[in-house]
């Protein structure tokens, strides 16, 4: 049996190429997306937590530091998902999606009952509290990243490719987000309401995306 060219060895199979082709063009809506629901949330919770323990200096610096240190520790945590379950990734980036508009959608009335709760406590506490109350959805936010990136990569072979470009698109998403809240909603709609137009961001993306990849999977 003559031996097969190397350049054929290496070369990904015919039917992976076409997969991969036919999912990238789907990434980039979907992550611009959740990165616009994910700056509209930083704007609302941010104005709700400084509503609730103040907008001194300190307040500020806890309720941001909140937030940097729960996407770092989710950036973690989605990296080694990533790793462990590379065929998984894009149905955990989902269902992350669907946890962060789940939250989302209850997240004021939360904030609310435990503001009743911790009325009156010092900056310390206020830190602790505030990272207790964002963590769990920030942390989600920090995973998406690295999970489609991992997606990406199994399929392009090109790390820097892959997370240059989800990063760009969720960023522009980011910043379109955050315009969008403060420029439009919080002014039309008020807190709550822009609170349920991002839940509702989130919980469209997940959908999406569980549907599309059921449908790859039933492909012929």
């Amino acid at each position: 049996m003559p031996a097969q060219p190397l350049a054929t060895k290496l070369a990904p199979p015919a039917a992976e190429q076409q997969e991969a082709r036919a999912l990238e063009p789907w990434l980039f809506p979907v992550f611009f997306l959740s990165g616009s629901a994910a700056l509209v949330y930083q704007v609302v919770w941010q104005r709700a937590l400084h509503a609730i323990y103040g907008v001194d200096a300190p307040s500020v610096t806890i309720v941001v530091t909140a937030f940097i240190l729960g996407l770092g520790l989710g950036s973690l945590a989605g990296g080694a998902l990533s790793r462990r379950c590379p065929r998984a990734a894009v149905t955990l980036f989902a269902l992350a999606e669907l946890g962060i508009g789940l939250y989302g959608a209850f997240s004021l009335r939360l904030f609310a009952l435990i503001a009743d709760i911790t009325h009156g406590i010092g900056h310390v506490a206020t830190g602790g509290v505030a990272f207790l109350l964002v963590v769990l959805p920030v942390m989600l936010m920090g995973a998406t990243l690295p999970l489609l990136v991992g997606h990406a990569t199994s399929r392009s072979h090109n790390v820097g490719r892959s997370l240059g470009n989800l990063y760009f698109i969720n960023t522009l998403g980011a910043a379109f987000g955050a315009f969008l809240a403060a420029r439009y909603l919080l002014g039309g709609l008020g807190l709550r309401a822009t609170t349920q137009v991002a839940a509702a961001l989130n919980v469209l993306v997940g959908v999406l995306v569980m549907v599309l990849r059921r449908r790859r999977r039933g492909a012929p």
